[in-house]
């Protein structure tokens, strides 16, 4: 059974409410419904906004989560050196996905 400070009441067009309880330093912390039903994922921004009906808190999307994968440094190490053969003139074009393939597997043995 959830606590009281812990419910979230489902409300029409999927909206939720709870109750939280207001900490040291003043942290709240979010029950598992919104984070879950709202799709924020772990470091999420969060803007808070004081209006005349109370306290507003929304994501703050800096990079759209299913595109978080772009920015990792791994994938920009490729796009860069994608780049880089770019520039150098190291690049192959093909104009039928049969050429394509066999370049491949001539480069695999």
């Amino acid at each position: 059974m959830q606590s009281p400070e812990s419910a979230a009441i489902q409300i029409e067009r999927y909206i939720y409410m709870t109750r939280m309880t207001l900490r040291a330093k003043g942290q709240l912390t979010l029950p598992v419904e919104i984070p879950k039903a709202s799709h924020l994922v772990d470091g999420v921004l969060l803007d808070a906004e004081l209006t005349e009906e109370g306290i507003l808190v929304r994501p703050k999307k800096i990079i759209d989560a299913t595109q978080s994968w772009l920015w990792s440094p791994e994938w920009q190490d490729g796009e860069h050196e994608a780049d880089n053969d770019l520039s150098a003139g190291r690049i192959e074009i093909f104009d039928l996905g049969d050429e394509f393939l066999a370049a491949l597997r001539r480069g695999a043995k």
